[in-house]
């Protein structure tokens, strides 16, 4: 395994809400495991003053409430030995002249460095620009990296505008677009799943599946999201980047090797492919939903429209669903499924693979009922596990069969589990791009939705609801093919029922 160099590890929006839920409690757990660098320096940066015993004394408040009495306080000794903080105001630009001498001249930083932006993604620009004009970013002495959140623009057009204000002080290799959804154990073992096994590769394609479902679903609402959800909507918060990776992931053909860039370009290859949706056959291709108020766990929830600071009359999607196709040699004909939801019946991710029928079905006459297909699923969360479903007989004199389901759990007992930031802070210190996006990855994602999201923007008078804590809308089962095919609620052998949805 490749050595961490030291490193400065500064963060924007130190006091924001991913860096108190996510950043902060990510670095501190690689702490307890001591898998960062030994010189390794944390810089926060923030709008706010504050001198070092103070922010020092917000992390440690941050921890406590995290792990409680049983915090390892060897490692927060440790822990807080690394980190400073760095105010920047507002509107004070030579701000970040002061923080280019403080980096380039206090010994106490070391002179490889990552700027993460923690920060609204409006803010990334300017942060940028402002790195660049004082020399920040050049790699004179040591390297440097630049660590930008999802969403990376809002469309295709502002993905490359965005773009380009970052190659003007940037290349692509100092560029780390994290999809922290990449970074979940379960999603990489997609990878080995398919590339370490045998097994099943043979029938990896068009000639023994039928179909694909990726299914993100949560019970939440949007919370206190509704300014950022209002501009976004399901369709670009999931489906333009998690989702369509998790695609990428099912149907890339194997890599020349697992280096970052042999596995980019065929996760590239697999979202060109996708067959574009013309803005005619958009509602042929694409369904969206938004909740109404029900019920979830026993409680009555209010639906979107009431959240606060929801525009009257939005039309915003919490609900959307996709038919794409791949039209490649070992997908032609196959329809993946994509869909995702706010306020549904359950809260999880999957993979749902199904198999086609038998060439004959040689048990029709002593079967009741229709035949039962086989799948493959893969849960992502919160049941990281593997499932297969066949066709048994039921002990007995007649010959009937029923559905058993294959388990395999990933975890075994004591195996711990690790956050998906954890990891991927790991890669950008390492400068392993593998499970981060190129800015190709990124526009070709964006030419999938981009046309969808025109024909909604435009029609701005109806939008189809669904109560809390159902599966959806009615009418999704329209994207459907046929009518033995339905949606898979769950990964349990009853979770595929035909419904209207």
């Amino acid at each position: 395994m490749k050595t961490p160099e030291p490193c400065t590890l500064v963060f924007f929006g130190a006091g924001g809400n991913l860096s108190r839920k996510k950043l902060i409690p990510a670095l501190f757990h690689l702490e307890m495991l001591q898998r960062l660098p030994p010189h390794l320096v944390i810089l926060g940066c923030d709008i706010a003053e504050y001198e070092r015993d103070a922010w020092l004394g917000t992390v440690g408040e941050i921890l406590r409430d995290k792990h409680g009495k049983d915090i390892d306080e060897a490692a927060l000794k440790r822990f807080c030995a690394r980190l400073y903080y760095f105010a920047v105001p507002p509107g004070n630009d030579a701000a970040y002249a002061r923080l280019q001498t403080l980096l380039d001249d206090d010994p106490a930083f070391p002179p490889n460095v990552v700027f993460y932006m923690a920060v609204r993604p409006v803010d990334y620009p300017s942060i940028v620009d402002k790195l660049g004009n004082v020399g920040l970013l050049k790699e004179n002495n040591g390297w440097r990296r630049v660590v930008i959140e999802k969403p990376f623009g809002y469309d295709l057009l502002s993905a490359q505008t965005l773009q380009a204000s970052l190659y003007r002080h940037l290349n692509e290799p100092q560029i780390f677009r994290i999809d922290h959804y990449l970074g979940k154990g379960t999603v990489q073992n997609i990878m080995v799943f398919r590339f370490a096994n045998l097994l099943l590769e043979p029938l990896w394609n068009n000639h023994y599946i039928d179909h694909v479902q990726i299914t993100h679903s949560e019970t939440l609402g949007v919370e206190s999201r509704a300014d950022y959800y209002e501009g976004a909507g399901a369709l670009r918060d999931m489906i333009q980047s998690h989702l369509l990776q998790l695609m990428a992931l099912v149907a890339m053909e194997p890599p020349v090797s697992m280096a970052a860039e042999h596995l980019r370009d065929e996760k590239v290859k697999v979202l060109k492919a996708i067959r574009p949706i013309t803005q005619n056959a958009v509602h042929a291709h694409a369904f969206r939903g938004q909740y109404a108020s029900g019920v979830i766990d026993g409680q009555t929830v209010p639906g979107y429209p009431e959240e606060k600071n929801v525009a009257p009359g939005s039309t915003t999607e919490t609900y959307a669903a996709m038919k794409l196709f791949v039209d490649n040699w070992r997908w032609a004909g196959v329809p993946f499924y994509l869909r995702t939801g706010k306020r549904m019946a359950e809260g999880s991710s999957a993979v749902c693979v199904r198999f086609k029928a038998p060439p004959q079905d040689l048990l029709r006459k002593t079967r009741s009922g229709p035949p039962q297909p086989n799948w493959i699923m893969l849960g992502i969360q919160p049941d990281d596990c593997l499932r297969m479903e066949l066709q048994v007989k039921v002990p007995g004199l007649d010959v009937q069969t029923r559905t058993i389901s294959l388990d395999a759990t990933y975890r075994k007992d004591g195996e711990e589990e690790f956050d998906a930031y954890e990891g991927l802070i790991l890669d950008v210190i390492l400068g392993d791009h593998s499970l981060f996006l190129r800015i190709d990855e990124v526009e070709a994602a964006w030419r999938v939705v981009d046309p969808v999201l025109k024909v909604w923007a435009m029609e701005r008078d109806f939008i189809n609801t669904y109560p809390a804590g159902s599966w959806g809308p009615r009418g999704t089962y329209r994207l459907f093919d046929r009518e033995d095919q339905f949606w898979r609620h769950s990964l349990s052998p009853d979770g595929g029922k035909l419904e209207a949805y």
